[in-house]
């Protein structure tokens, strides 16, 4: 259950940082596992010890640090002890939604995920009932976590569709009829009295992916094949790039030449998601007397080797390679992740798109650049949300909150 911790972003520090700031990387750096000792965080910080020691004591007395046992054996003087972000200081929950089932996780500001389920969650009864469902589910999950819900510092959402993240609102998602404009962001703050945050569920997925991998990895492009189709970028930095109103990745409503006859939910034609997507798959595959009824069914038959369907996957495949070679000379991405079931089932999809990526792009966009299927598979929504909670709880203004709070 869970995932490896993943890197945190940690910001830059000086002689001359605020002592917020100071908190915020010690503690991000301890969160990730980079740094486990005193020493260990004066070099990551470049700080002199005397200001680590001090920065560090004020977080260990407030209750967000603990020192364990000495961090390996042997040598001269007094051992170093092995430091962690305290237990109890805090959790976030995260909340993977998609179409017909919900993903949720209760973590700790360590990464160590306490509890974790899968439910059953259908977003087309719209936001309110959604959103009531969602939240029973979150309170049991704290209950199996064995937290108060005082204890919640963070939550962070991701939803199958566009979304203004600064507002924490749906914008006119295609399949999720009734959201479009509602808070849910300030729904959730008020049901937990926590920063609630709200996303495209492919940024977080690309987030988590990037985080998992080491940094050269990125910059990195990450491509969900669902029910739809979504795209998540990270710079080289680690940082998602959402675009100026959040956009940025929406690429399964790229037109592609031949299926003007194709209507998208979106109201146009020829999307690429309308196209090659995963329902798009199904479509082809459904007859008078029935064939495969969703993305399980869809994951079943490939991996039974059903040529009827191998065949049809491999056709998207190469439709959707022809937007990514597009995209690769756009961006330039170092890799290129794919995630949802079906990628999960076989290299069917991979291997379509791989030989269309290499084959269309020019040698300079490829040279360096890797494609693969996801590493953290359907845990990296998930882990993505993990980290944006735990950054935002670990802020230079988060950490003012935790070290106000009696330990």
């Amino acid at each position: 259950m869970g995932w490896e911790p993943v890197r945190l972003a940690v910001p830059r520090t000086s002689g001359r940082a605020d002592d917020s700031l100071v908190h915020s990387s010690l503690a991000r750096l301890i969160a990730s596992g980079a740094a486990e000792s005193r020493g260990e965080l004066v070099r990551a910080t470049g700080l002199s010890r005397s200001t680590v020691h001090s920065h560090l004591d004020a977080l260990i007395t407030a209750g967000v640090v603990v020192e364990r046992g000495p961090v390996g054996s042997g040598g001269r003087g007094r051992p170093a002890h092995r430091l962690a972000i305290a237990p109890r200081a805090g959790v976030v929950l995260a909340a993977d939604v998609g179409v017909h089932s919900t993903r949720l996780a209760v973590a700790d500001l360590g990464q160590d995920v306490l509890a974790e389920r899968e439910v059953e969650l259908e977003i087309a009864v719209g936001p309110e009932r959604s959103l009531d469902v969602l939240t029973d589910h979150l309170r049991k999950l704290l209950v199996d976590a064995g937290m108060p819900p005082e204890k919640v510092k963070a939550l962070v959402m991701g939803l199958p569709g566009p979304v203004d993240s600064r507002m924490g609102m749906p914008v006119r998602p295609p399949i999720m009829p009734g959201w479009d404009g509602f808070p849910v962001g300030d729904a959730m703050a008020a049901r937990f009295a926590c920063t609630a945050a709200v996303d495209n569920d492919v940024n977080l997925m690309a987030l988590g992916e990037a985080r998992a991998l080491p940094a050269e990895e990125s910059p990195l492009l990450f491509l969900k094949v669902g029910t739809g189709i979504g795209g998540g970028v990270v710079s080289a930095g680690g940082e998602l790039h959402r675009g100026s109103d959040g956009a940025a990745g929406d690429i399964g409503h790229i037109r592609v030449p031949g299926a003007d006859d194709v209507v998208c939910q979106c109201g146009n034609v020829g999307c690429v998601e309308a196209v090659a997507s995963a329902d798009a798959v199904l479509r082809a595959l459904r007859t008078e007397d029935g064939g495969p009824r969703n993305v399980e069914d869809l994951a079943q038959l490939l991996r039974d080797g059903d040529a009827t369907a191998v065949r049809q996957v491999r056709t998207a495949a190469a439709t959707i390679g022809e937007v990514v070679a597009m995209l690769v000379h756009f961006y330039n991405p170092k890799r290129i992740v794919l995630g949802g079931l079906i990628t999960a089932t076989g290299d069917d999809l991979l291997a379509g798109i791989r030989s269309v990526v290499y084959r269309r792009a020019l040698p300079l966009a490829t040279r360096h650049l890797s494609l693969a299927n996801s590493t953290l598979g359907r845990s990296a929504g998930l882990a993505g949300a993990v980290v944006a909670g735990i950054e935002n709880v670990l802020s230079a203004d988060g950490i003012r909150g935790l070290l106000r709070e009696k330990p």
